[in-house]
């Protein structure tokens, strides 16, 4: 069965969530602006995609686009509190989204999903993430290392979510903005919003934070 979490619920600032003893406090953490060249929208880790990433198969309109990170701070038996993503949200419109659908690239048939985990994701390897036009993901696939290294990783890496911006591509404005992932390492999907008129009013990551 495709795994659907409740993002309604959790893109909700002040929600709280509990689960096995464990409180989870969200809030909402606007960490920038995606410039949109073409319209093609990609998640992934840019910092290991050296391939370039594919754009999922629902385009939006060329533009500038807020980020949002939603931000858990989970706590147990009185103790101090740990911050982690737990979603990153690109906003394409104000409008509330009635459904969400699982976020596709070329190919991938959610009819033919792997069992054990119940959704296609993106692959992290450096603890990040991001949502961004495919053109500014693909421009950061062909810089070097000590490119990478200057523009995103800092000497000391603060409490998530951490986002870091660098403008990729000079001639377009493109831009990645990258945060933390949730618990580091791992494979996390992404979902398309719908707004009530079929629109699509936004892009959200699931960090896998917040219990389902």
């Amino acid at each position: 069965m495709p795994y659907s979490p409740d993002l309604t619920a959790m893109l909700t600032p002040g929600a709280r969530f509990e689960s096995d003893g464990i409180a989870y406090a969200i809030e909402r953490l606007p960490v920038g602006t995606v410039t949109v060249p073409t319209g093609e929208i990609t998640a992934c880790d840019p910092l290991t995609y050296s391939d370039g990433a594919e754009p999922f198969t629902v385009p939006i309109a060329p533009g500038a686009y807020p980020l949002i990170a939603w931000v858990a701070l989970i706590s147990q038996d009185g103790s101090a509190p740990q911050q982690r993503t737990a979603a990153l949200q690109l906003t394409v419109n104000d409008q509330p989204a009635v459904r969400w659908e699982m976020a596709l690239n070329p190919g991938q048939d959610i009819s033919v999903l792997d069992s054990g985990t119940g959704y296609y994701g993106y692959p992290v390897d450096a603890g990040v993430g991001t949502i961004a036009d495919v053109a500014a993901v693909t421009a950061v696939a062909a810089w070097d290392y000590d490119d990478i290294e200057d523009a995103f990783i800092p000497a000391q890496i603060p409490p998530g979510p951490a986002p870091i911006e660098a403008i990729t591509d000079d001639v377009t404005g493109a831009n990645v903005i990258i945060v933390s992932s949730g618990w580091g390492d791992g494979v996390y999907p992404t979902f398309v919003g719908y707004a009530a008129d079929g629109t699509i009013c936004g892009f959200v990551t699931d960090f896998l934070v917040v219990p389902d």
